[in-house]
């Protein structure tokens, strides 16, 4: 597994995950899926990206996008 793939894995686990939490818990947990959403555009412009950071010390292989 790359580091790409587990980035966006990751978001997407994140989001299905606030969106079940939203529907079945509270809606307050919609904000964890807001909060994924403005981080992955936030890494669209920048290419900052937290979860990147973390897999790489993890010692995944970076991909095209993560270098």
């Amino acid at each position: 597994m790359t580091l790409d793939n587990a980035v966006l894995s990751f978001a997407g686990t994140v989001v299905l995950v606030g969106l079940a939490l939203g529907w079945f818990v509270s809606p307050w947990w919609l904000l964890l899926v807001a909060f994924a959403g403005l981080n992955m555009v936030q890494a669209g412009f920048t290419g900052f990206c937290p979860a990147a950071m973390i897999f790489k010390r993890l010692g995944l292989k970076p991909g095209c996008a993560f270098n």
